[in-house]
């Protein structure tokens, strides 16, 4: 089944974009005055969602039968079904001219942004060129107000957000090492990302916007939190920004040869499902948790945390995603009991050398021949490790706890957080007593 034949395909909504595309329509850009209080960033503000929904519609989105936006509480929303969808079924199709894309903001305003881009470059930041440009472009939109035909979008989106770049020092204070240092660099982007915008405004935004650290942080998040990668070029679909994450999904997102974005079911989908795609690793939640503000608490493993041998980790070719522990069971991966063997043979050259080898030739048995000898001090280190972290855990917990929420409203995420991250580490710990 094609996306025209999920509905009668029509895009005369398109309009509101007008018919030469959103680059040439919008290139006037810089004639655009603030419009003030057009879109309220109370983190108490309502989002208006539904409007945002006909308005997609109308540009020219389509949806399959029985999909739709609902809520838990009237501020956090999700696209679910009603109605039963089958593999492979389309789910959702949003036109490439309501979209955003960093190439297409790149061309709408050439030369412009590349100043903030070259200070990007040089403070090694060249990887979030693309992030950048969409961050530029939601300030841009937002500044026009309800003269911006992404108003509607703009204003259905959320105002509070627990992200790292929301968060400040008091909360990176009660995470533990690896949390905090994911959280602490989403802010060192945003701030980054402030200091760049507010050199090259001109002709871009204000210098009102541009001075406004409460809007800037907010396009952070947006760009941040909205947008999707495609082989190193970053999409913000409207409307299909509206699935969770899941460890367990139903539906994948592409694009066509045009850019349009389509979302097919990835399974059989019963009504009354919500609809989720992955944001990111299952089986490591710190991650997503420091970029998007949410804890996935079905994930199924968490980072081991052991940051004093992150040099360790990396030369032996591994990553965060590789050294887990797991929530369920207490069981560690296998990279785990080698980068902490790795650490405990570095006080003796040679024999680092020679685990290195095995590990980097894929010789198994000479491997395994390490990991048997120095057994005993593989889980003796393992069992320093848990116990102390569970102590740091218990600490960081009851600091966040003397916080009020009111001032510090990301409490309750940071204990969720911590609380999966210590129920994790006590099914470890039981299994490494009895070892």
């Amino acid at each position: 089944m094609k996306f025209s034949c999920l509905v009668v395909a029509s895009l005369a909504g398109s309009a509101l974009f007008g018919d030469i595309g959103v680059v040439q329509q919008v290139s006037g850009f810089s004639q655009y005055a603030p419009q003030q209080n057009a879109i309220s960033l109370s983190e108490n503000a309502q989002r208006d969602v539904y409007t945002m929904d006909d308005w997609a519609v109308n540009a020219g989105a389509q949806k399959a039968e029985g999909f739709e936006l609902t809520s838990y509480d009237g501020q956090d929303y999700y696209a679910a079904t009603n109605q039963d969808i089958p593999a492979g079924s389309p789910v959702l199709f949003v036109p490439n001219q309501m979209m955003f894309t960093s190439s297409s903001v790149a061309q709408e305003f050439g030369d412009a942004l590349s100043q903030a881009e070259n200070e990007l470059v040089t403070c090694d930041c060249g990887e979030l060129v693309p992030l950048f440009r969409l961050y530029a472009k939601v300030l841009v939109e937002y500044e026009k107000g309800e003269n911006s035909p992404w108003y509607s979008w703009l204003n259905s989106l959320p105002r509070m957000y627990n992200t790292g770049a929301s968060m400040t020092y008091a909360c990176f204070e009660c995470l533990p090492p690896y949390a905090a240092w994911l959280a602490m660099s989403e802010r060192t982007n945003s701030v980054n990302f402030q200091k760049a915008i507010r050199n090259i405004y001109s002709g871009i935004i204000s210098e009102e916007t541009a001075s406004n650290t409460e809007v800037l942080k907010w396009a952070y998040n947006v760009a941040a939190t909205r947008s999707l990668d495609r082989n190193g070029e970053l999409f913000i679909a409207p409307l299909a920004d509206m699935f969770n994450h899941g460890t367990e999904t139903e539906v994948d997102i592409n694009y066509d040869e045009e850019g349009n974005c389509m979302v097919y079911a990835s399974k059989d989908i019963p009504a009354g499902s919500p609809l989720r795609m992955s944001l990111g690793d299952p089986t490591n939640p710190s991650p997503i948790f420091a970029k998007y503000g949410f804890l996935d608490d079905s994930s199924p493993a968490t980072f081991c945390k052991v940051m004093h041998l992150r040099n360790e980790m990396q030369e032996l070719g591994y990553d965060f995603s590789n050294l887990l522990f797991f929530k369920d069971t207490g069981d560690m991966s296998s990279e785990v009991y080698d980068v902490v063997l790795y650490g405990i043979l570095a006080q003796d050259e040679n024999l680092k050398q020679g685990f290195y080898q095995a590990c980097m030739n894929g010789d198994q048995d000479t491997k395994q021949q390490y990991l048997e000898q120095y057994y005993p001090n593989i889980i003796d280190a393992l069992r320093t490790h848990v116990d102390g972290t569970l102590i740091e855990l218990d600490q960081l917990s009851q600091k966040a706890n003397s916080y009020d929420p009111s001032t510090h409203p990301r409490v309750p995420v940071i204990l969720q957080h911590n609380a999966f991250v210590k129920e994790t580490f006590l099914r470890v710990k039981a299994n490494l007593d009895n070892m």
